[in-house]
């Protein structure tokens, strides 16, 4: 029977073509505590321990999944963000560290304050479902045009045990709407061009779902345009609106919104000194 210490140089040995030995590792540390709980030092100190049966056979199968480059956290179906536990699947995005930053720097703001707030494109709902439950005094809002998204965030503020109102809506074609109002609009739209496809990694072009990711090249910052427009109608005075953007558009999107009638427009850098953040503020 395979022990852990046998696993683990197996998983490492069969990703080692296809990423590096910090994310194998990374692979190894994710695997083992979905499957026992375990951190880094239990594999070391239980690493003679055996394995069952249906341990090995989803070991095996992740490895081979993983092989074909896709993500950790659809083999899983879960991650973390910003300490919440988040189920992922195909019909989601799966949530990055910048979008976290996105998330604390609209908090900031929020406070302790009661607010109304809403997501426009909430996906897995991890922006919703953390704003929160760590701004919960206030009433949050999301949206969506994707249905199977909407489940998918759905499921995760019931197993956060948050209140959140989901409302499917295509911001691209919004009609029939009864006008509501709202302090903070918070939105991490779709904005790579199509050209930068072929910049990317297999395990997001594979995998993750294009409608969440891919603008047209001709017009890459059509959300922004549309969630802008509706915002400047939609916030209440003073309001704030903030955005995840392409890093190639920032001067763009800055432009757009001074264009738009905004006003204390800051542009941010993430931890990766990319120009991703927006904090834009109506009238």
């Amino acid at each position: 029977m395979q022990t852990i210490n046998d696993a683990v140089l197996e998983i490492i040995s069969s990703v080692s073509n296809t990423t590096s030995i910090n994310e194998a590792n990374n692979f190894v540390r994710l695997l083992f505590n979905h499957l026992r709980g375990y951190l880094i030092i239990d594999l070391t100190l239980n690493g003679n321990e055996k394995l069952s049966f249906d341990e090995i056979i989803f070991l095996r199968n992740s490895i081979e999944r993983l092989k074909q480059s896709e993500p950790i956290q659809y083999i899983l179906g879960k991650c973390e963000f910003m300490g919440l536990p988040i189920l992922v699947n195909k019909n989601v995005f799966i949530p990055r560290p910048e979008t976290e930053e996105l998330v604390e720097w609209a908090l900031n703001e929020i406070g302790e304050k009661q607010l109304k707030i809403l997501d426009i494109g909430t996906g897995s709902g991890v922006i919703a479902c953390s704003i929160k439950k760590y701004a919960f005094n206030s009433t949050v809002e999301a949206w969506d045009f994707s249905e199977s998204a909407l489940e998918t965030a759905k499921k995760n503020s019931d197993n956060n045990s948050l209140k959140i109102k989901f409302k499917l809506v295509d911001i691209l074609n919004l009609q029939y709407y009864k006008k509501e109002m709202f302090d903070v609009i918070i939105s991490n739209p779709p904005y790579v061009t199509e050209k930068e496809k072929i910049f990317m990694q297999s395990n997001v072009l594979n995998y993750e779902p294009h409608s969440a990711l891919f603008v047209p090249d001709d017009n890459p910052l059509l959300f922004y345009k549309k969630i802008s427009d509706f915002a400047f109608q939609s916030l209440k005075p003073n309001g704030f609106l903030f955005f995840e953007i392409n890093e190639s558009f920032g001067n763009e999107i800055i432009n757009l919104l001074h264009e738009k009638g905004f006003k204390n427009i800051v542009l941010r850098m993430d931890i990766s000194e990319k120009e991703r953040l927006v904090k834009a503020q109506i009238p």
